[in-house]
């Protein structure tokens, strides 16, 4: 099965739903994730942004205050120290390296850890992280001072912050479900703008296809759609001429039937008198000749409809293509010729040339064009055969083709005036132009050089080695 055709039965979603509904949910997801990508980016860049400024703001007045020179001595007399003033949105604490500390408020208890007592045994520069402090999130800051073994600890309170990306948070949310339904709103607008010619385009098929109108449709602009229109257009075409085609066909088939069933109709109703009255006795000449020509006229019907056959196979299906000697069936051709037409010479010369192809169908070409020339030419007379270099060339020693005549005596049905009194259904020289296009060649007519018609038949191939 194809990957773009549906099973019969198929439930997946792009399979259930329209064109139209497809490209609303496409385009709504792809600005959703963009929008969702853009908003998460936003909340984390802004996020991270507020926690490098506090921590570098937290770092500054830490370092403040570790600058003061008598910090350990006033810490450890309970003096509330100058730069601790004014800090109120901090909490402050002193830590010794023994692990032992000094709150400078009243304040729940700082759980300080490893990280902070390293910077006060001055194994670490500083110290930034984040704890719970009496159910509260604090960022806390250490920095050692210059009295060795004692650190200052500042620890700030993340409830504003926390409100701001909070309120940013639900902000990015608010425009991005915004923005998602302002992208379901444009692609339904798209939808809507998009694919109304697609749509006028279905209708007219559909038009076409319940009227059988076979009118070329307009075509506007050179985009896509008006590359669809125009391949649709030349769809119309070809179908209108194979309709016409078709309709020919019937139409010159009923005509050329219809004389030999007249003819094969009339000479059995006079055949059956005979039975029927008993005393209508025809002269035994002419009932033989009527059975003659009751049987000709049988051979001429199967002749027409085999014909007929042939020609319906424009497009067969899985043909015996092969490679094939053009040579060996030319002579095969010329055999059977020959033995319906022994009043005449063939004068034969052929080298070998491989085709690839229908070896029934190059048959039945080439024999035609030898029963033209042997119906034309005079008892008696040559039918020269030349074969070269994938060039069949058939020479007769007939009255020749008039020059006006030669682009149409390879049309069905048709014949010259003089031909109609003649036996032929005119399909003969039909068949061979169509197995020749079939096979990439051409076929044409002309006069030779002693006034007789000469039928050239092309078809590409290669030479058999060694020939």
């Amino acid at each position: 099965m194809s990957p773009f055709t549906a099973a019969p039965g198929d439930s997946r979603w792009h399979y259930r739903r329209s064109l139209a509904s497809r490209v609303i949910l496409l385009t709504t997801i792809a600005v959703g994730i963009a929008v969702a990508a853009v908003a998460i980016g936003a909340y984390v860049t802004a996020r991270v942004q507020m926690q490098r400024t506090l921590d570098d703001s937290l770092l500054q007045r830490a370092q403040a205050a570790a600058t003061d020179p008598g910090a350990a001595v006033r810490a450890s007399q309970s003096d509330i120290q100058s730069w601790a003033l004014g800090a109120a949105d901090v909490r402050i604490a002193l830590l010794f390296d023994t692990g032992t500390g000094k709150l400078l408020d009243d304040g729940p208890a700082i759980n300080v850890g490893g990280p902070e007592l390293a910077v006060a045994k001055g194994e670490s520069g500083h110290s930034v992280r984040t704890m719970l402090i009496g159910g509260e999130r604090y960022r806390v800051v250490a920095v050692p001072t210059n009295q060795g073994g004692l650190a200052v600890v500042i620890a700030q309170p993340l409830a504003d912050q926390d409100r701001i990306l909070s309120r940013l948070g639900w902000v990015t949310i608010g425009f991005g479900t915004a923005g998602v339904l302002v992208a379901a709103f444009a692609g339904w607008a798209v939808a809507s703008t998009g694919l109304r010619p697609v749509r006028r385009l279905t209708s007219s098929v559909e038009e076409i296809a319940r009227t059988e109108d076979l009118t070329p449709l307009p075509v506007e602009g050179d985009d896509e759609l008006a590359r669809l229109s125009t391949a649709f257009n030349q769809m119309l075409t070809a179908l209108d001429a194979s309709r016409t085609r078709q309709r020919q066909l019937v139409a010159d088939a009923g005509h050329e039937l219809r004389t030999p069933l007249t003819a094969l109709r009339t000479n059995i109703d006079l055949l059956t008198m005979e039975v029927d009255q008993p005393g209508a006795q025809l002269p035994p000449g002419a009932r033989q000749e009527l059975l003659e020509d009751v049987r000709a006229q049988i051979e001429e019907l199967t002749t027409l409809i085999g014909d007929l056959t042939e020609l319906a196979r424009e497009d067969p299906t899985a043909p015996a293509v092969e490679a094939v000697d053009l040579a060996e069936i030319v002579d095969h051709a010329v055999q059977r010729v020959r033995r319906r037409a022994p009043g005449l010479t063939f004068e034969v010369f052929t080298r070998p040339w491989v085709v690839t192809g229908e070896a029934a169908a190059l048959e039945r070409a080439v024999t035609n064009l030898l029963d033209n020339a042997a119906k034309w030419s005079p008892e008696g007379g040559q039918v020269t055969v030349r074969l070269s270099d994938g060039v069949l060339t058939i020479d007769d020693q007939g009255p020749g083709i008039a020059e006006a005549d030669r682009a149409r005596v390879f049309d069905r049905f048709w014949r010259s005036a003089d031909a109609r009194t003649m036996p032929g259904s005119g399909l003969g020289l039909s068949i061979v132009r169509q197995v020749a296009d079939r096979h990439s060649g051409t076929v044409h007519a002309t006069v030779n050089a002693s006034g007789g018609a000469r039928l050239v038949l092309r078809l590409p191939g290669l030479e058999r080695a060694g020939a």
